[in-house]
């Protein structure tokens, strides 16, 4: 399998993301309105930019009323030297996870959780704590979402 070839992102390409973000689909043809170019345009756009995997892919997002309301938060996780994948390999386990990424700053890695209850992440923080080589975890809970443009982080 050939790998994804690298790729510079002009204003339109930009602009065909934005409003990709806004509505995935949104048919081509309106996007081409939108954009004030040709549709075949759009649709060999489309195909570099996924083919390149600037767009890895579409998808639904559930909205938090519909899976069950719940509490959502986020987790800054600080590990021990070279215990991060032992932590990683555990926490995909964890299905309240629903992401874990890399980061730079205070904390080695960033949680999306999704909980039922306030008593079922706290267990979940709990959990998280005692790994093996988690050092310090700081949690904020998601009170209401301003901007969505799309999947977290």
């Amino acid at each position: 399998m050939s790998q994804p070839r690298q790729i510079i992102l002009d204003e339109i390409d930009r602009q065909l993301i934005a409003l990709l973000q806004i509505n995935a689909r949104e048919s081509v043809a309106n996007l081409a309105r939108q954009l004030g170019i040709a549709r075949t345009t759009v649709n060999s756009r489309l195909e570099r930019l996924e083919n390149s995997k600037v767009i890895a892919g579409y998808g639904v997002r559930l909205g938090q009323r519909l899976i069950g309301g719940g509490l959502q938060a986020y987790v800054g996780i600080k590990v021990q030297p070279r215990a991060g994948k032992e932590v990683v390999r555990r926490m995909t386990a964890m299905g309240q996870v629903q992401q874990l990424c890399a980061v730079s700053g205070e904390f080695d890695y960033v949680a999306w959780l999704h909980s039922e209850s306030p008593e079922q992440l706290d267990q979940l923080l709990d959990q998280i704590g005692s790994l093996d080589g988690v050092e310090k975890t700081t949690t904020s809970i998601i009170l209401s979402s301003k901007i969505d443009r799309g999947q977290p982080i």
